[in-house]
This record gives C-alpha cells, sequence and structure tokens, in this order.
C-alpha cells in the first residue's frame, strides 16, 4: 500500500494518490500512518531527486500538489483525532517580494512531512511576521526573499523579534534565490534551506523530530 502511494506521488499521479489515501483509511489505515510512511516518504524522495537534479520543478510541483490533494483529505481526520503536528511553522515572502513558488512548494513540503503551516503570503511586511509569531507561536519561521533588494527584510524582521523579545522562542529560517549560507549566518538566523526536500530535514532537526522519535 504505502510503495504505491510514493509511486503514485513520484508519478505526480493526483487521481491515484487521492484513490490509494481513500482505500487506506477503509483498510483503517491511521491518517497519521498514511502521512508518515506514504505521503512524507514520497515526498522525501522528490525532495531528494530535486536537490541531486534528476528532479526539476515542474515535476515536483506536480508532485506537491498530488500531495497536497490527499492531505485535505486527512487534515480534518487529523484535527478530529486530536494527533499533534510535529511542529508549527509560519512561513511567508518578504515585504516588496510577490514570489510565490518556492515559499508555497516549501508548505506543501512542511505540511507533508506533518508540520503544522500558517503561510502568511507574499508582500509580508516586519510587522506582520512578529504578529503572526506572537499569534500562532511557532517553533519555526521561514522567511522567503527570491528578489536581492528584499534581503535585509529577513535580517529587519529578526531585529524586530529581538525588540519584541521574541527571537529565543523562534528558530528562523530563510531561503530562496539570493540568499546563501553565509548570508544566513551573518544575519543571524539558525538555518538555511536552498530547497524544500532541504527545509523537510532542517525543520525536523530544528524540532528535534528526530530526536522524538528514536
Amino acid at each position: 500500500m504505502f510503495s504505491s502511494l510514493i509511486e503514485a506521488i513520484l508519478n505526480a499521479d493526483t487521481t491515484k494518490t487521492l484513490e490509494l489515501t481513500r482505500e487506506a483509511l477503509e483498510r483503517g489505515i491511521s491518517p497519521e500512518e498514511l502521512i508518515t510512511s506514504g505521503l512524507q516518504a514520497g515526498m522525501n524522495i522528490v525532495g531528494e531527486k530535486f536537490s541531486t537534479g534528476e528532479f526539476f520543478l515542474p515535476e515536483m510541483l506536480l508532485s506537491s500538489r498530488a500531495m497536497s490533494k490527499a492531505l485535505d483529505v486527512l487534515e480534518p481526520l487529523l484535527s478530529a483525532s486530536g494527533i499533534p503536528s510535529i511542529g508549527r511553522v509560519v512561513i511567508g515572502t518578504v515585504f516588496g517580494d510577490i514570489h510565490d513558488l518556492g515559499k508555497s512548494l516549501v508548505s506543501m513540503f512542511l505540511r507533508g512531512a506533518g508540520f503544522e503551516v500558517f503561510d502568511l503570503g507574499i508582500n509580508v511586511s516586519t510587522d506582520k511576521f512578529v504578529t503572526a509569531v506572537k499569534e500562532h507561536k511557532p517553533d519555526i519561521l521561514g522567511m522567503s526573499a527570491l528578489i536581492g533588494t528584499t534581503m535585509p527584510g529577513t535580517r529587519d524582521t529578526i531585529k524586530a523579534l529581538e525588540v519584541a523579545g521574541l527571537r529565543s522562542k523562534v528558530k528562523v529560517i530563510v531561503g530562496g534565490a539570493p540568499i546563501t549560507q553565509r548570508f544566513a549566518d551573518e544575519m543571524g538566523a539558525d538555518g538555511y534551506a536552498p530547497d524544500g526536500g532541504s527545509a523537510i530535514k532542517l525543520c525536523q532537526n530544528l524540532v528535534g523530530y528526530k530526536d522524538k522519535v528514536e
């Protein structure tokens, strides 16, 4: 069952992914196990293939959409059963930047990996990031910048979190075409992810997910 679900995600077959998800639920397989052993496992492979150049952006996007449709079926069941997420993430594209694709892919990847994600969208101001951290109390704040001139917005937000007394309460990760590990280190971020696959592993490490399941 799980191998077929993983294969459907790798093939970006939305119809088959939904069919197998519903069939598994009818067999009594829990939504949590479906996400962990099926959707998450499949998207981890997609992320690895993208990182190595075997998959390109169109393939990754289509697989992510197939996974997202299955999550739409599972999430109400997860909420009803009270199964906790492995972590909470607030994410958005910084102020002045209207690029959405990369950030949305990361959001979908993290949802598939079992995170609760609050996507603030594009053109997010520093104040809105800070307000969202106060409201949602996330484990992780993710910021995306696809234009070089908007990169300082990530640094401004980190400073605003410090002023608000929130910086020690949330891990900050950044990503986007012009951002590098060096820039992330210089601005005081807790992590940098160049793509969706590495974002999953980074966030899992930051919330100690591997430690919790071992």
